[in-house]
């Protein structure tokens, strides 16, 4: 029997009952089409998650009752915090779902001079919280209970001056770097250009703030790609992989 995996942004309890909200109901009676007496389980990002099950459906409504706590966030040992450029449609979308798939802490969208996308405050809050809602979907799907945060973008140099992690990277082709040779670190910060790649003295300002050159083989990765690729190695290394 399916068993399917809900966010819930409220408190949670055992031996209780809760009406979701609007956008977490509309997709478990809509979508998932469930029925009374089938088990779900609800998690809210503060750690853990609850084994329930649906006691009402209607159009508009869904009521779980909470069985019994379930412990365990599958949250990896190594922090990670990805500075990730901003980049058009379904790239961002596909960096930030796989990125939190592979273990991401969290994620800072970034303005780069190479960076082609152009919002007012507006659709860039919008963004934010769609990014946001990519991440939580993601945790549904891999297990995660803790989601990462969704930063609002800032510029690259402001996001350099804030980084205090362990171990600090820079992605890009102008180096031959592997990553290899470091101490086993807690935390890192890893920083992905745009397509046209980041400017000589957007690397050279990295560099300044301690972050390593690295390159992922001889092949050029794409923007989306390349968190994804790296955080792997990295849990691979050092994390739970």
């Amino acid at each position: 029997m399916r068993n399917p995996r809900i966010y819930s942004d409220q408190p949670l309890q055992a031996d209780s009952s809760i009406e979701l909200s609007e956008s977490a109901a509309n997709h478990v009676g809509r979508v998932l089409r469930m029925k009374p007496d089938e088990p779900l389980i609800l998690f809210n990002g503060q750690g853990g998650a609850w084994q329930g099950t649906v006691e009402s459906v209607s159009k508009k409504a869904v009521t779980v009752y909470l069985d019994s706590f379930i412990e365990g966030d599958v949250q990896s040992p190594l922090t990670i915090d990805l500075g990730q450029t901003l980049s058009r449609g379904e790239r961002m979308d596909y960096a930030i779902q796989k990125a939190t798939e592979a273990g991401v802490t969290s994620i800072t969208p970034l303005w780069t001079e190479r960076c082609e996308v152009k919002l007012n405050a507006e659709r860039l809050d919008k963004r934010v919280k769609h990014w946001q809602q990519i991440a939580i979907s993601a945790c549904e799907q891999c297990g995660r209970n803790i989601v990462p945060a969704i930063h609002t973008p800032v510029r690259v140099d402001e996001w350099l001056s804030t980084r205090n992690t362990d171990l600090n990277f820079v992605l890009h082709h102008r180096t031959r770097e592997k990553l290899s040779g470091y101490e086993l670190p807690k935390s890192v910060s890893l920083l992905i250009g745009p397509e046209g790649g980041l400017t000589t003295q957007e690397i050279a300002m990295a560099e300044k703030h301690r972050f390593n050159p690295l390159a992922l083989g001889p092949r050029v990765l794409r923007t989306e790609t390349a968190p994804v690729v790296a955080i792997a190695l990295m849990q691979y290394l050092w994390g739970d992989y």
